[in-house]
């Protein structure tokens, strides 16, 4: 069954209104993607920010009448968006297998693969992690992931002791696993990303004595040898303090999702505590490690 697809482009300020009027028209679902290819990194606690202009994309089921849809969209905004409405038929396809598609098995550095659960791992005597898209951030197709994970696959985690600082879904910390390290404790403030991980950890077969899963501030630990936290600058600028204490003296740290411009002053926060190396870019992110200072 094809469906009817109408797209409304607006101001930030018009699109939840837009979104409503849609509704009311007997939309089955009501998406909004940035229009014009702007980026929004972080967000205020509690904030849910729209691009500047937004496209408003309804879904229906029956054909659509663009002229009334124009008509309800002028009474919720009082604005004449008639000219940039746009009108599609979309043919139905199996949408779970075309996600599958584009979810294929990658390789980090020498020895570590992430693979979706569906396709045998292209080399089954390497590091695989077995890992599906899901609501947790971290699947190795972001840069900052990827660039961690190229740094975890480089070190000699044999025997030591990690803690995975914004886990996510939990990728880091089962590749520092897979990769010898004897207790990783993984720690994120989102309950979702404490059941991602907790499951990611359970399909890759991991005990919960290896890989423990903690909300912040659930229990004391002990500093660990290794530090990872792929999370944005603001937060990692606010614990910086935190991870400095939770890393023995001599361990190593690594930090992303940090933006270029916003590496220098990261690094000047960190260097009290951290002897930090040159820092790693791909596209606009960055990656920095360092050595805790004795």
């Amino acid at each position: 069954m094809p469906w009817h697809q109408i797209t409304v482009r607006v101001a930030e300020a018009q699109a939840a209104s837009i979104e409503l009027a849609l509704q009311e028209l007997g939309a089955v679902s009501v998406t909004m993607q940035d229009a014009e290819d702007e980026a929004v990194f972080q967000l205020e606690p509690g904030s849910t920010p729209l691009w500047a202009q937004t496209d408003v994309t309804g879904l229906f089921e029956q054909p659509v009448n663009v002229q009334a849809v124009a008509v309800t969209v002028h009474k919720a905004s009082g604005l004449d968006l008639s000219d940039s409405l746009r009108y599609e038929i979309v043919e139905d396809i199996d949408w779970e297998r075309a996600w599958m598609a584009d979810f294929k098995p990658m390789r980090f550095g020498k020895r570590l693969w992430v693979c979706p659960s569906w396709t045998p791992p292209p080399e089954p005597d390497a590091l695989n992690i077995l890992l599906d898209p899901g609501l947790a951030f971290g699947t190795g197709t972001h840069p900052t992931t990827a660039l961690c994970l190229e740094w975890i696959d480089a070190q000699d985690m044999q025997g030591k002791t990690v803690i995975d600082y914004g886990c996510g879904s939990g990728i880091l910390a089962i590749a520092a696993v897979l990769c010898g390290a004897t207790q990783v404790v993984a720690i994120d403030n989102d309950p979702q990303a404490i059941i991602a991980c907790a499951n990611n950890r359970e399909m890759n077969g991991i005990a919960a004595d290896q890989l423990a899963v903690y909300l912040p501030d659930k229990k004391q630990h002990q500093p660990a040898d290794f530090m990872l936290a792929n999370i944005l600058s603001g937060p990692l600028q606010e614990l910086t303090p935190i991870l400095a204490r939770l890393t023995r003296p001599g361990g190593r740290i690594v930090l992303s999702g940090v933006l270029s411009e916003q590496t220098s002053a990261l690094l000047q926060t960190y260097d009290q505590y951290f002897e930090m190396n040159v820092p790693v870019h791909r596209d606009e992110w960055v990656r920095i490690d360092g050595i805790r200072r004795q």
